[in-house]
């Protein structure tokens, strides 16, 4: 069940990414031949829509649009990370091919995907706001049922190998009359005995005992979580609109300066890649998620659609951020770039992202035997 889920929630992320795509370049009159869902070899054509065949392929993941002209030749593959997109035809002097139109055009277009993502995490999180979205105090939001609430567990740190989870909401705590994250925090840097927490995940009620130690804080005793006060807030539609706006950009701007920072710790040697998760961890994280109930799992879908965007925009070859690069180049330059050059370009990169894709693959693999 949980890899079905897994597939819906990646068919999803990539459908919104190639649909703006699609639908901004069926805007500016840009002829669109394909729009793929799941990748080839093709099983069946479901209809044609205004000159595109829709179709459906034998793997359940991913997906494609093939914009004619986007590509100097077609055999040139580009990646939106979860999804292959082969754009095919000739620039042709053809008002609805992509090379004859604009830069400010094909810069939207390339982009438009990466807009897709970002709308639909903002329709996730309104949506969450309007059933009821887990958030923490202190955000300027009416919040009631507040617990205090596992957010963050440190890799390979007591309480990993114990078995807490983020999202475990703390129970009990070794007989503390308070289980506020203060207390907490308090008790375990006096205690020198294992500790005895009773969590709450799902409708399960979980006993851990884990044993505090020193190095995870410095000068204190910890088992390798964070805490936080989190209750539920229930909004109006009109505020869910607001509010997930808002709550979208703060989000997108985190996970673009985490990003950022993780970038520049890879390039010095400094990188954690044990928090780099591929496609089978992120089976285990959905897995967990939706064990805690439909409204995490839709916040899950969002934050993975925000970082979507985001590593889409880098300005690597075979990404969407890779050819925008090249369009600015190009409008920089006045001239296009070789077709040899724009193909070994991006067959480079496509291939770089293969490989980093398989490798963290394999460990994610290495790390359930």
């Amino acid at each position: 069940m949980t890899i079905i889920i897994f597939l819906i929630i990646l068919s999803a992320l990539v459908l919104v990414h190639e649909a703006g795509h699609f639908f901004v370049a069926k805007y500016f009159s840009i002829r669109v031949d394909e729009f793929g869902l799941g990748y080839p070899p093709k099983a069946k054509k479901l209809f044609s829509w205004k000159g595109t065949d829709f179709t459906l392929n034998w793997l359940p993941f991913g997906g494609f649009v093939k914009i004619f002209g986007e590509n100097p030749e077609e055999t040139t593959p580009r990646v939106t990370l979860g999804s292959i997109e082969s754009f095919q035809g000739l620039p042709l002097e053809s008002s609805d091919s992509f090379q004859n139109k604009n830069r400010g055009i094909q810069s939207a277009v390339l982009v438009s995907g990466v807009l897709g993502n970002f709308i639909f995490a903002w329709f996730l999180i309104s949506l969450g706001f309007m059933i009821g979205m887990p958030t923490p105090e202190g955000l300027s939001l009416p919040v009631t049922n507040s617990h205090t609430v596992i957010t963050e567990v440190v890799p390979n740190s007591p309480a990993q190998l114990a078995g807490l989870k983020s999202g475990d909401i703390v129970v009990a705590f070794s007989g503390l009359s308070s289980v506020s994250p203060e207390a907490i925090m308090q008790f375990i840097n006096e205690s020198s005995e294992p500790i005895e927490v009773t969590v709450s995940r799902g409708s399960e009620t979980i006993i851990k005992t884990v044993s505090p130690t020193e190095g995870i804080v410095e000068g204190k005793r910890a088992i390798g979580i964070g805490m936080d006060n989190v209750g539920i807030a229930k909004l109006s539609f009109s505020r869910s609109i607001i509010e997930g706006f808002n709550f979208t950009v703060q989000l997108t701007k985190a996970t673009a300066v985490a990003l950022g920072s993780f970038i520049m710790s890879a390039f010095i040697g400094n990188a954690d890649l044990s928090q780099v998760t591929g496609p089978v961890g992120l089976v285990g994280i959905v897995g967990d998620v939706s064990a805690l109930g439909f409204v995490y799992l839709i916040s899950l879908t969002a934050l993975i659609s925000i970082n979507l965007a985001i590593i889409n925009l880098l300005p690597f070859p075979a990404l969407d951020g890779g050819r925008l690069l090249f369009v600015i180049i190009e409008t920089i330059s006045r001239k296009p770039i070789p077709v040899k050059v724009f193909n070994v370009m991006n067959n480079v990169g496509f291939s770089i992202l293969i490989i980093l894709m398989l490798l963290v693959t394999f460990r994610d693999i290495a790390h359930l035997i």
